[in-house]
């Protein structure tokens, strides 16, 4: 079967033009090649280590990241590795959602630890704590945030920043943000989640889609007064270099074990919302997130089996059971935010009980969805109901933008 696979660099090739080409045309040509060109090389915050090193010399320091946090403009380099070799004072990691080397399943706890290669001490932000401690904080000077977001409200990384920043503001301690490219920051969609229905997956009252790096996010934490008390967090932004909101960018390190290239990141914002189902998105194949199914054939035509892969997931939905659905991997990589998968399938199990479960309205925001989708209300009148809260949060959003 054809699949889409993860491209590694973040550069997106036009096709080439042929032209027809005078003296005249051709010299111009060789005056403008002589010419400076302008660098339009996409570099992270991690990637600049100009702006960030002068300010961590004879700082203790501890460091919120994964494996997406690499300097792609140093042989993919590991922001740990790199700090210890230009003799920064590393004290320790703090671990978020799917652990240090990003291969620990969707809600597994993440245990503290010893990195055996570095020695440093892993302390988990996804165990019996998601905040750091008083003396997880006591004998550090500055942490540093550098993990990869994929911009959607339920991805908790967001989350972990969240609770970063409020230990850091409530303890004195400055936070400094490592920026990166969102690969869904062009537009914003979903409904916006409401007072109430707050949890791991879903702390602020943004969009499922969100339109914000994680810079941005947290200046928007940080101005709307969403910490705890109300505190603000010392923060400092390492901002991108060469990228706008409206420029595409492909992950050169997979964000979470479970989406593996940029198609099934593109099209999680719609299909995760089967988190909250009994249909599987693929989960136990090594192409979740760019399908969806049931064992029953009336979903559909094609056919695949959820098996235990580990370092993906060890006990999918409907393992070993073969599933009836919809593949999606010819979808285009501009794929944008839609319920037409969600409704097909709930159309199609004809209001089937069980088929949410206590988790939809968490990853929703809100109960207004899922009762919309029961009472039979179409795709066009659901978003309508959420089409002011957007043109709110656009309004709020566009005061923190760091990027065109």
């Amino acid at each position: 079967m054809k699949q889409v696979k993860l491209i590694l660099l973040p550069v997106f090739l036009l096709g080439s033009l042929t032209f027809c080409t005078s003296k005249t045309e051709s010299t111009t040509q060789e005056q403008e090649s002589s010419l400076p060109q302008k660098d339009t090389e996409i570099r992270t915050g991690a990637d600049r280590p100009s702006l960030y090193l002068p300010k961590l010399e004879n700082k203790r320091v501890a460091l919120a990241v994964n494996q997406t946090s690499v300097l792609t403009q140093n042989e993919s380099k590991h922001l740990v590795d790199f700090l210890l070799e230009e003799g920064i004072s590393v004290q320790k990691v703090f671990v978020p959602e799917h652990g240090f080397r990003g291969n620990a399943d969707a809600g597994e706890k993440v245990e503290n630890q010893i990195d055996p290669q570095t020695g440093l001490p892993l302390v988990s932000l996804y165990g019996d704590s998601k905040k750091p401690s008083l003396e997880a904080l006591a004998d550090v000077d500055l942490v540093i945030f550098d993990i990869q977001d994929v911009g959607v409200r339920f991805y908790t990384f967001i989350s972990t920043l969240h609770y970063l920043m409020e230990a850091c503001a409530e303890q004195g301690k400055p936070l400094m943000i490592m920026d990166r490219p969102n690969p869904s920051g062009d537009y914003i969609d979903g409904p916006v989640l409401q007072p109430g229905f707050e949890s791991f997956v879903g702390m602020h009252p943004i969009p499922v889609v969100h339109g914000l790096t994680v810079g941005e996010l947290a200046h928007m934490i940080n101005g709307e007064g969403w910490l705890k008390g109300g505190v603000k967090a010392d923060i400092e932004v390492i901002p991108i270099e060469n990228w706008t909101h409206s420029e595409p960018y492909s992950l050169p390190v997979k964000p979470s074990p479970n989406l593996p290239n940029d198609l099934s990141i593109r099209l999680y914002p719609s299909l995760c919302f089967f988190e909250g189902t009994d249909i599987s998105l693929g989960r136990g194949t090594l192409f979740p997130f760019q399908v969806y199914g049931y064992p029953d054939p009336k979903f559909g035509d094609f056919t695949f089996t959820p098996v235990s892969i580990e370092g993906m997931s060890k006990n999918p939905p409907h393992q070993n059971k073969v599933c009836y659905g919809k593949d999606l991997r010819s979808e285009a990589l501009n794929h944008r935010f839609t319920l037409t998968y969600l409704l097909e399938a709930y159309r199609i199990a004809d209001g089937r009980a069980g088929f949410f479960n206590a988790f939809f309205d968490k990853l929703a925001g809100t109960d207004e969805l899922r009762k919309a989708i029961v009472n039979g209300v179409s795709a066009a009148d659901i978003r309508e109901s959420w089409k002011e809260d957007l043109e709110n949060y656009r309004r709020k959003r566009a005061n923190y933008l760091i990027y065109d």
